[in-house]
């Protein structure tokens, strides 16, 4: 055996933790610990029929060599357990599982059809998330804020292609079609940050169009979005020269929709989608040649000397 085949379990059980925490067995909301328990459900009922199954084979291994008992009577005690074991038995099983899975855990994951506390619309963009907060003046990307243990409608649809909005700790996926609009219960029972991810094939940066939704105390989720509704405080020339014809900054010239809002982008936890942490150094990276962060985004490498790069950096870290 090669080297290369002796390292390649231990390097795909590497990377499959690459993803971040999304972890669908460990639900932090109501509607995740439904979808969990119909795993760990399925889970021991197919572990059960699996070990009905080698028995049977096992025992039909270790008989071989018996001879029947007069009258047929091996051959129908035979005949009885395989149809008892092999045909009722699993019959038994899948009814019950699709009746239980049907009346208790889909309807429990079913979209919201009722007022709840929160509302928010997620439209989907290669590849980015767009956030709104329907009654007030807030838009952010890539990030949703929500207070805990609330209900949180979340509107789901897309900008172009086709997508689908999954946050595995929180709730099931649903899909993002264009002109459609899909509805999803958002619930965290603890304060947390919860990893989602796109999970439609869209593109190049597919893999790379994450999702955070960040539940914190009521309070602090008030003030955040009190905060997020301002106006930027002040504008750059610079900016609205050479950014304004992508992105928005609320209470400046600065509103086109082609990019993410960047109103209070320096709160941001993150740059391009979750791609990298918002730092200093990834900004200044992200800002020079965003093609190298994340090939194939619609963000262009701008042409600038080094003062107008530095001059748009500290503008952008400025907007809080």
């Amino acid at each position: 055996m090669t080297r290369a085949a002796l390292l390649a379990p231990p390097l795909v059980l590497a990377l499959a933790g690459c993803g971040g925490n999304q972890n669908t067995i460990a639900p932090a909301s109501h509607d995740e610990n439904a979808i969990s328990h119909l795993f760990w459900v399925m889970f021991g009922a197919s572990c059960i029929g699996f070990g009905v199954i080698a028995t049977l084979l096992f025992l039909g291994w270790a008989r071989r060599e018996r001879p029947n008992l007069p009258g047929g009577h091996g051959e129908r005690a035979a005949t009885g357990v395989v149809i008892g074991l092999g045909v009722a038995l699993p019959i038994v099983l899948l009814v019950s599982l699709f009746i239980w899975s049907d009346l208790f855990v889909l309807n429990s994951v079913a979209a919201p059809t009722g007022r709840t506390p929160v509302t928010v619309r997620v439209i989907g963009h290669q590849w980015w998330w767009e956030v709104r907060y329907p009654g007030s003046r807030v838009v952010t990307a890539n990030e949703i804020h929500i207070p805990v243990d609330t209900d949180v409608t979340a509107i789901v649809t897309t900008g172009d292609v086709i997508h689908s909005f999954w946050v595995p700790e929180l709730n099931r996926k649903v899909d993002m079609n264009p002109r459609t609009e899909n509805r999803l219960l958002l619930h965290a029972d603890r304060v947390g940050a919860y990893r989602g991810q796109c999970a439609e094939f869209c593109g190049l940066q597919h893999a790379h169009m994450a999702v955070e939704v960040i539940a914190e105390p009521r309070g602090k989720f008030n003030a955040w979005l009190r905060r997020n509704a301002r106006p930027a405080q002040r504008q750059s020339a610079l900016f609205q020269d050479k950014c304004g014809s992508c992105h928005q900054v609320r209470g400046t010239a600065a509103r086109a929709k082609v990019g993410p809002d960047l109103t209070h982008f320096a709160t941001r936890r993150t740059l391009a989608a979750l791609t990298k942490p918002n730092t200093p150094p990834n900004l200044r990276e992200w800002l020079r040649d965003p093609q190298h962060v994340k090939p194939g985004n619609r963000m262009p490498n701008l042409p600038l000397n080094d003062a107008q790069w530095k001059a748009l950096q500290r503008y952008v870290e400025s907007l809080r």
